[in-house]
């Protein structure tokens, strides 16, 4: 399989799209040229940082984009990781493949939370979701390589 270049998508590009794209880089640097944004932005989720470096992936240096930023670029696949940037994302050229995978939103789940450890277990059990998913998405480029999809579920 040539590297594919992947954009993950979010409602914000803050969390869960971040951790997304570092885990693709963690874990696929030769298989996987990824990207992360947001149907709109905003500040990189310093939970999300703490608890990727707690995995051993650093996406502290990380930068919050745009998804109309990539709208002209050579894109192979868009996975939205969540409902909003489903609904919401803009539609790319004809063949670039989307991938819909929604996971739940920490921040929004820990908002009314004081204790930072009840708020981090719920981060890990995201990164960790986030993580099985991006682990089999070499397989999944390999199926839709030739295919136009316009959701996928497991």
């Amino acid at each position: 399989m040539s590297k594919k270049t992947v954009l993950f998508v979010c409602e914000m590009n803050t969390c869960r799209s971040q951790m997304a794209e570092g885990w693709a880089h963690y874990l696929y640097p030769d298989k996987i040229n990824a990207f992360s944004a947001g149907i709109s932005t905003g500040p990189l989720d310093p939970l999300a940082v703490k608890v990727m470096k707690e995995a051993g992936v650093d996406i502290s240096g990380h930068e919050t984009h745009a998804v109309k930023d990539f709208m002209e670029k050579d894109i192979d696949c868009v996975i939205t990781v969540c409902d909003t940037a489903a609904q919401k994302c803009p539609s790319f050229a004809a063949d670039v493949n989307v991938i819909c995978q929604s996971f739940d939103n920490p921040p929004e789940l820990t908002k009314n939370l004081t204790n930072e450890d009840e708020r981090l277990a719920v981060y890990r059990r995201v990164r960790d979701e986030i993580r099985l998913f991006v682990e089999g998405l070499p397989e999944k480029l390999k199926v839709i390589k030739n295919t136009k999809l316009n959701r996928f579920e497991e």
